[in-house]
């Protein structure tokens, strides 16, 4: 295996602010984040010459940012397509080709305008002349002529089967929500601040069996960028660097439809891999920014990446294992839960290099070094970086 480590660093980020009705076209968000990380890096456009971009969701080419930035020279572009994944797998693409010598500083970039601007719906037809891919035919005939049409629902599926396998609870879902609310209220960048209870998690609308209201993510507008140099450029850059110790992505095994195990995802694939490439173990890690787009989405990486046992994640969660002061703190900076959502998991990578500049305000972890983040694609795809100071 390529041994990336301390070869790669994050030595920029950027975020737009997060909001319901950012005025700003799809566009604009992601040059201003793209701009800001390459700023916050101490760097100028023109050094920029690698751009990776979430293509998920109608996100923008590489020639966009060539054009509206004024790159001179691009040497390495990638789209990736692989929802929520993508920021974290960006990583890993971006690390080899600074490792490699292929590009200098890659920009990795993702936004949109997840609330205020058109949604692409998830209930597409396929025509009769157009090819569909085994997860759209999986969803085509085995999901969607049963109303399950949206990823509430694919996760409520998974949520339910890991209660019956080991006794997770509504509860424990709710400590999840609860938490993120707690790190939210240190995060003048969040959306959703205001605390709550456990009992109002119990007592908001159910959704979809067995998610309530406060088991869903918010749905926001807004852009993330990091900028990704060799480990001996970023010496001489502006910031402390985030080194990327191991990374990985993977897919499951097959849709959720036709999974033999609803509980694992792509992480469990990637996550041996990143923590191989690191030379480091579970037990070592001190902190985890982990892709929430349900409550039980941590509780499922905590185990996948083997931080907890199988069927542990609930009642660490419900002990306070994931909060400020816990054993492994979860999201510090409120998740998609309550900072924001759009930005393929880029903004759980900027909390994450926040925390290791010792920069992160309030939910500043005494001890963040090293740190995990993933990312999680609607249908499984999952990714993982491991990242230290």
């Amino acid at each position: 295996m390529l041994a990336w480590k301390r070869h790669a660093a994050i030595t920029g980020i950027g975020e737009t602010e997060y909001s319901k009705a950012s005025g700003m076209t799809q566009k604009a968000l992601n040059m201003q984040a793209a701009t800001r990380a390459i700023e916050d890096a101490g760097l100028r456009p023109r050094d920029v010459d690698g751009v990776i971009a979430s293509t998920s969701e109608g996100g923008l080419a590489a020639e966009e940012f060539i054009v509206n930035l004024g790159i001179p020279v691009l040497r390495f572009s990638v789209g990736l397509h692989m929802g929520g994944a993508s920021g974290v797998a960006g990583i890993e693409c971006a690390a080899m080709a600074v490792a490699l010598g292929v590009a200098k500083h890659v920009l990795v970039v993702s936004g949109r305008n997840g609330y205020s601007g058109a949604r692409i719906s998830q209930a597409k037809t396929v025509r009769g002349d157009q090819a569909a891919s085994p997860t759209q035919l999986t969803w085509l005939q085995f999901e969607a002529p049963f109303g399950v049409i949206v990823p509430m629902h694919w996760y409520g599926l998974v949520a339910r089967r890991h209660m019956h396998l080991y006794g997770t609870t509504s509860r424990q879902l709710g400590a999840v929500a609860v938490t993120m609310r707690q790190h939210a209220a240190l995060n003048p960048k969040a959306i959703m601040q205001a605390p709550i209870t456990i009992e109002d998690h119990q007592q908001s609308r159910m959704v979809s069996d067995p998610f309530h209201l406060f088991d869903c993510c918010i749905e926001t507008d807004g852009a993330t960028a990091i900028l990704v140099s060799s480990a001996e450029r970023a010496a001489d850059l502006k910031q402390q660097p985030a080194f990327i110790l191991g990374v990985a992505a993977a897919y499951p095994d097959a849709p959720i439809g036709t999974r033999p195990d609803l509980t694992h995802t792509g992480v469990d694939k990637a996550a041996p891999r990143a923590f191989e490439m690191a030379d480091l173990s579970p037990k070592d890690i001190r902190l985890a920014e982990l892709y929430d787009p349900f409550t039980i989405m941590p509780i499922l990486h905590l185990e996948s990446l083997g931080i907890c046992d199988p069927g542990e994640g609930g009642p660490f969660v419900e002990s306070g294992g994931i909060g400020l002061g816990g054993r492994v703190p979860v999201n510090t900076h409120g998740g998609l839960h309550s900072q924001a959502h759009s930005m393929s998991g880029l903004n759980h990578v900027a909390e994450a290099v926040k925390q290791l500049r010792g920069v992160a305000g309030p939910a500043q972890v005494r001890e963040p070094d090293p740190c995990v983040v993933t990312g999680f694609g609607g249908f499984g795809a999952g990714s993982v970086a491991i990242l230290g100071s």
